[in-house]
């Protein structure tokens, strides 16, 4: 609770299992109400550990839905159980819960609606182990997100994200992608409906453990941020209907 505001962390995991207890035991109960793993059908045995830590609400799909579908499933689990703080952490450990207060306290002072952790802030991407190809391609997306939008974050392409109640009832996250392009359409649905978001510095770490997406898919990915982007930017001239989805 911040501010007699209920605080819920959710995980949306796929084959955490080695690095979940570590990433758990990080999370600062003592601001934390609730916290929520959504399992995405992993083949390993994420849900088992999850249960034997004691996280109390933890939710398997039967049938693998997306890093997209597996957060729909996180935010309307948090929204059922009357989250007004809602934090997405990975349980990979890529991004360390220890700046959840920091994260919460943005949000709880009414200062900002959206706090994002971001690798870009500093040299933590390339410090942390940040392929180069990566760092490269997110620079360049960021760059072009943020003439399209008329915005000027640091990435928009980190997984680590706070969200108040309002935000995620006010935008149609049930319509967006169920692959990584999720994450995108969510940002230009902010943008759109006039919400800001406050960045933070955030350490990453990359290693065998943590989740990370190949070439190929990274590219499709790319090219569905672009076309987010370039939708939202002739939406904005009038030019084309806002939708999210194509």
């Amino acid at each position: 609770m911040y501010n007699n505001k209920k605080v819920v962390v959710v995980m949306p995991a796929y084959k955490a299992a080695q690095t979940i207890e570590k990433t758990f035991k990080e999370i600062p109960m003592d601001v934390v109400d609730e916290v929520i793993l959504v399992d995405d059908a992993s083949p390993d045995e994420t849900v088992k550990i999850a249960q034997k830590l004691g996280i109390k609400h933890v939710i398997s799909h039967e049938k693998n839905k997306g890093y997209g579908g597996n957060q729909k499933t996180c935010y309307r689990k948090a929204l059922e159980l009357g989250g007004e703080i809602i934090i997405m952490v990975h349980p990979d450990y890529q991004y360390t819960p220890k700046l959840i207060k920091a994260m919460t306290s943005i949000i709880g002072e009414d200062l900002y609606p959206v706090v994002f952790g971001s690798r870009i802030l500093g040299k933590g991407a390339l410090n942390g182990g940040m392929p180069v190809y990566k760092y490269i391609a997110n620079r360049f997306l960021t760059l072009t997100q943020n003439i399209l939008l008329g915005q000027k974050l640091s990435e928009y392409h980190t997984g680590y994200r706070a969200y108040s109640a309002e935000v995620l009832n006010s935008i149609d996250f049930e319509k967006c992608n169920d692959d990584f392009i999720f994450d995108n359409e969510v940002i230009a649905q902010i943008f759109w409906k006039g919400y800001e978001i406050a960045e933070v510095t955030c350490p990453t770490k990359y290693f065998d453990e943590a989740s990370s997406i190949n070439f190929a898919r990274s590219s499709k990915y790319g090219l569905g941020v672009l076309a987010v982007s370039f939708r939202y930017f002739l939406a904005k001239l009038g030019l084309l209907k806002w939708h999210i989805v194509n």
